[in-house]
Order: C-alpha cells, then sequence, then structure tokens
C-alpha cells in the first residue's frame, strides 16, 4: 500500500439528522448567532475537564503542560477565528463519532420538533437550546478541526463546509496541537466581526466568563501577548454574595446549553458529617429531553474541581428537569465512575441534595406562588412521577403538587386549599383522569358531585392514572376515581341543603331489571346512580376493578389483561328512563334503546361503540320507527 493510499483524507457523509441541521444553520438568519462560540467553548472547557479527570490516573498526560486553558485566536486579515484547548483531544475514530452524528437525546428531540414545526418558529427553537458545535456553520462556510488526543503520537485532521460531508485525514503532527483541539473557522462574509476583538471578548465575558478553564485571547496581527478574558474561577466555589443574578444566568446558560433563564437558582454547601457544594437551576422552559425515555438527568459530579461525570445518578428520576453540579470534597478522585455511584458518601449527598431541591421549591410555592405556578405547570407531570415512585418523598411532593379542579375556575389548587374546603360528611379526595382538561371537566359521572359542591380534581397527565392508585392520601383523605365503584354520595347533602336523592320510580327499576338482561354480556351490573343529575347514563368500573381510564392506557399499549366489564349506571330522574321502564310491547324496540343508551355512556367516555355497525343498524330502526 503506499504512502498516499494511507494519508489520503476519507470523505464520510454526515447522518441524516446532522445534515437536516445543518442546512438549516446554513440557510436560516438567525439574528443571535454568538451561541455559537458559547457552544464551542463549553466544548473545549469539557474537554479539558475530562483530561484533569484522565490524569488522576495517568499524570504523565499532562506533560509539560499541566495548566488547562483555552485560547482564541482572531486573523481579520485571513477572516479566521480559532478556538484551541489543552484538554483530552481526540483520534480519528473519535472525531467520526463526535464530529458527524448526533449522540445526545435532547438534540435529537430538538432535531423532531424542528422537524415538525408548522409555525415558521424555527428561530425560536434555536434560541432555545443549544446546538453544540454544529452552530459553528451559521458563521463560517469551512470549519477545520485539528486534535491529538492526550499520550498520541498521531494528530487528525476533520474538515467540512456544511454541505452534507466531511473528510478525515492524518494531520502534521509538528502543525497540530501537542494535546486537545484546535477548531478553526473560515468565517462568512457577514460573519467577519467575529475576527474582531471587541465583539469575542464580550461575547466571552457576557456568556463564558463562568467556565472553569481560564480563556485567553489573542489577535494575529498584534504584537501583544495573550490577554486573559476569563480567570477560570469556577462560580461554585464563590460566595453567593459575589455572584450576581446575571452571574447566576450566564453560567446556567452555558452549562445546560439553553437560552432561557433560570427559574429557580439553588447554591450552597453543606457541611458537617459530608463536605459538598451545590450548585442547580430550574429551568424557565421545558428542556425538550423531558420526557426521554431514558429520563436521565443533567447534573455533574466534580470531586475538588475535577469533573468526573455528567452520568452520575445525583437526582431521583422525577428531578431530571434540574440543571447544575455537585462537588463533593469527601469522595475520593482514585475511584472509578462505577465504584463512585455505589459509593455511601455519593448516597449521602443524592439524600441531601434531593431533599434540599424539594424543600426550596416547597418554601417558594408558600411564599412566591406566582413564581411558583410557572415551575409546576412545566415540570409538575414530571413531579408527578415521584408519587409513584419515592415513597420516602411522597408526603413532600403531595404538598408541592397543584391541580385543576371542578371548583378553581382554571387556576391551580393545592391539597391543603382541597380539605380546607370538604363538605360535610366527605371522606375521600375525588378525582376524574382523561386526556383533556374541559372533556374530563364535561364528564358525566362528575355531576352527582357538582350538585353537592364537592370539589373533583381534573386530571389530564398520563402518570396520574398511575399514583392514584398507589393507595395515596392526604391527611387522611384517601383518593377516589369518580369512575370506579360506587361513589356512596348519599351522605352527603345536595348544594340546596336537600338530602339524598328520591326513592327510585316503579319505572326505572323496571327498567334496571330489563337492562341487567338485555346487556348481560356486555356490562357486570345496571344499577342506580347517585353520580347523575342530566345525563340519563354512565359507565363506571366495578368496585373491585381497575379504574376506567388505566385500563384504557394500558389495553391501548398491550399491556392489560382482556378488558374488565363494566357497570351501567342509570339516572332514575331521568324521564327517558322512566319511559323506557314502562310496559311495551315493542322487546327489540327496547333492547335497541337499552344498548344505544350504552353506547353513548361509552361515547361520552371517549370510546366506540362496542359493535359500530350493530350500532348504527339500531340507530336506523330507531329513526325508521320516529319517522313511521
Amino acid at each position: 500500500m503506499t504512502m498516499d493510499a494511507v494519508t489520503a483524507p476519507e470523505t464520510h457523509a454526515f447522518e441524516a439528522d446532522v445534515s437536516k441541521l445543518l442546512h438549516m444553520m446554513v440557510h436560516s438568519v438567525y439574528s443571535d448567532r454568538d451561541v455559537f462560540l458559547r457552544e464551542l467553548v463549553s466544548n473545549a472547557a469539557d474537554a479539558c475537564e475530562k483530561l484533569r479527570y484522565e490524569a488522576i490516573s495517568s499524570p504523565a498526560l499532562l506533560g509539560d503542560e499541566p495548566q488547562a486553558r483555552i485560547n482564541l485566536k482572531l486573523d481579520k486579515e485571513t477572516g479566521t477565528l480559532v478556538i484551541e484547548d489543552n484538554g483530552i483531544g481526540m483520534t480519528a475514530a473519535d472525531m467520526g463519532e463526535t464530529l458527524g452524528t448526533i449522540a445526545r437525546s435532547g438534540t435529537k428531540a430538538f432535531m423532531d420538533k424542528l422537524a415538525a414545526d408548522k409555525n415558521g418558529e424555527g428561530q425560536q427553537l434555536i434560541g432555545q437550546f443549544g446546538v453544540g458545535f454544529y452552530s459553528a456553520f451559521m458563521v463560517a462556510g469551512k470549519v477545520e478541526v485539528v486534535s491529538r488526543r492526550a499520550g498520541e503520537v498521531d494528530a487528525a485532521i476533520w474538515s467540512s463546509d456544511g454541505l452534507g460531508t466531511y473528510t478525515i485525514a492524518p494531520a502534521d503532527p509538528a502543525a497540530a496541537p501537542a494535546r486537545g483541539t484546535r477548531v478553526t473557522l473560515h468565517l462568512l462574509e457577514d460573519a467577519k466581526t467575529y475576527a474582531e476583538r471587541y465583539t469575542v471578548e464580550r461575547i466571552i465575558k457576557a456568556q463564558s466568563g463562568h467556565v472553569p478553564v481560564p480563556i485567553f485571547l489573542q489577535e494575529v496581527a498584534s504584537e501583544e501577548e495573550p490577554a486573559q478574558v476569563a480567570d477560570g474561577v469556577a462560580l461554585w466555589t464563590k460566595g453567593k454574595n459575589d455572584i450576581s443574578e446575571e452571574d447566576y444566568a450566564d453560567f446556567y446558560r452555558s452549562l445546560a446549553g439553553q437560552f432561557d433563564k433560570p427559574a429557580l437558582t439553588l447554591h450552597y454547601r453543606a457541611e458537617g458529617r459530608h463536605e459538598y457544594s451545590v450548585l442547580t437551576f430550574i429551568p424557565e422552559t421545558k428542556p425538550f429531553d423531558l420526557f426521554d425515555p431514558d429520563r436521565k438527568g443533567r447534573i455533574k459530579l466534580y470531586v475538588r474541581r475535577v469533573f468526573i461525570t455528567d452520568e452520575a445518578d445525583i437526582l431521583p428520576r422525577y428531578l431530571r428537569f434540574v440543571r447544575g453540579l455537585v462537588d463533593s470534597a469527601d469522595l475520593p478522585l482514585n475511584m472509578s465512575r462505577e465504584m463512585i455511584q455505589d459509593s455511601p458518601v455519593l448516597s449521602a449527598i443524592q439524600k441531601g441534595v434531593s431533599n434540599r431541591i424539594l424543600s426550596e421549591l416547597d418554601k417558594l410555592s408558600v411564599s412566591e406562588p406566582e413564581r411558583y405556578a410557572p415551575i409546576w405547570e412545566n415540570f409538575g407531570p414530571v413531579l408527578k412521577e415521584g408519587l409513584y415512585e419515592d415513597f420516602e418523598r411522597r408526603d413532600a411532593l403531595l404538598g408541592l403538587a397543584r391541580f385543576k379542579s371542578t371548583t378553581s375556575d382554571g387556576e391551580w389548587r393545592s391539597l391543603k386549599d382541597y380539605v380546607s374546603t370538604l363538605q360535610e360528611n366527605q371522606t375521600a379526595i375525588y378525582y376524574a383522569t382523561g386526556h383533556d382538561l374541559d372533556r374530563i371537566a364535561q364528564s358525566p359521572q362528575i355531576e352527582g358531585f357538582k350538585a353537592r359542591g364537592i370539589e373533583v380534581l381534573l386530571l389530564p397527565d398520563q402518570v396520574d392514572s398511575f399514583w392514584t392508585t398507589m393507595g395515596v392520601d392526604y391527611e387522611g383523605k384517601p383518593f377516589k376515581s369518580v369512575t370506579q365503584g360506587a361513589a356512596d354520595l348519599s351522605l352527603i347533602p345536595l348544594a340546596g341543603g336537600s338530602s339524598a336523592a328520591a326513592t327510585p320510580s316503579e319505572e326505572a327499576n323496571n327498567f334496571i331489571i330489563f337492562a341487567k338482561e338485555a346487556l348481560a354480556d356486555q356490562v357486570s351490573d345496571v344499577r342506580i346512580s347517585d353520580r347523575l343529575t342530566s345525563s340519563a347514563v354512565c359507565i363506571v368500573a366495578a368496585d373491585n376493578a381497575m379504574d376506567l381510564q388505566l385500563e384504557k392506557m394500558l389495553a391501548s399499549a398491550g399491556r392489560a389483561p382482556e378488558r374488565a366489564k363494566p357497570v351501567l349506571e342509570v339516572n332514575a330522574g331521568h324521564a327517558l328512563i322512566a319511559k323506557l321502564g314502562q310496559a311495551s310491547g315493542d322487546e327489540e324496540g327496547r333492547r335497541d334503546l337499552a344498548f344505544l343508551l350504552l353506547d353513548e355512556a361509552r361515547i361520552a367516555e371517549g370510546e366506540a361503540p362496542a359493535d359500530p355497525r350493530a350500532f348504527a343498524e339500531r340507530l336506523e330502526r330507531l329513526m325508521t320507527k320516529a319517522l313511521g
């Protein structure tokens, strides 16, 4: 094989998601393109921190340059901007894997949302989510990456114009960094200001001034030494009085890769048996990976300012929307990531940080409910996963929970608010589940509760159908579904002061007897309802059966056995029921009407008739007789 064959650049195509992202970058005009510099500096800082970790077990990797640094070089003459770090570096294989594919599930979620964009909101989406290395193509017509992994002899160069392909080739070792990565941006004509000192220095100080690696800036045409524009002092090591709100916001954006502001910042140092610093943020907007099936957290773990991993399970999965870091003074640096995960010290940190975050949210919910409300709006469905998974903190989570209800006029209500308005003889907290608040609020099963002034919680999130089945109670009051079992409202007076409904008429009893026989294959029972006031019928789950909404959800996912027969409840005071209970010689017509009432109840529940063809035939026979 010839030397030319060995050293010839290899051309590769970007994976499909990257190609779409690059096309968007190249062809969109984004008003705040400064994001690219923050993203590239953040990547450089991560590379330096990874080297610090690797050097714990292999000090020789640091060579003659133990101090991490990021250098920016500006060349107005050639229109280039260089970002160089002396971090861990990459091999040619690393380049293909890192720069040719999208690995972060959050980035994939971003791409999916962008692909589904129907209202031209793409620019806004970009502004809410950092797009990593590929943002360089917003300002550059060509990007070159030269890198040498620490401890390696060979270097490699990656190059692309962002139009669909990239090349990887060996690089001249003499022209490559001793270790680390050099990214050269050949700036577009309308982006040449990014080769000017004032522009770059302003962006660094505004967006990357708190990365834990010093940043130096140099103009190629100048004979001056590189000037330090960021000191690399970790923000979390400073006192809170020395940090402004904007400092926190800048650090959050750099850390989280988002453009919003933190809705809540928590910064403290724990002392005592274990010492560690915590700096965490609750985002103002939903991260794109909020409902990632893996439900991974995004908390970085440091040990004495050395970055260890961003995959340590610091927080429970229902707090995965929290961004930030923990820096421990007690964990040993020479332990593997796997061993650290099993450490009792980390367990103590996990417990302390989780409890503190929930405590701070509780304080905010009481002292500043207007600030807490949007946090719950964004992350309530995720926090409620903890009601299902975290028995130890269930009481704390119930205190944080907020609900819309039949009496809240669209406002959020706490369980404390709910129990303060319990009706006479009310012994349970009633709820209704579904997919849409308005539809749940119109459920016929709620009518009897409204008539008695009983508040019903409206639960539209999928997780609601699960946590409510876990035997949860609040202040001794169990949660009870309005679509499961007997309502048992007879002891609670109607709103006008009158007591229970009147004794069912003979006609209503006649219909019950007839319907039980006619619908025996379809329902487990037919009975008088105290849930209904205006609707003729509704269906509910039997006392010991699964709640209707949960059963429907599991069945649609193929995770439930054959669905149980529901109970058909009848409004004994409804004129239609009385009419059907009267003696009649038209048995076929009565059976048709009984089946149509059952299908009506199913439709009100958001389901289709059990047998659509039979439903249509019965309806046609009924209309024919009516017109006859």
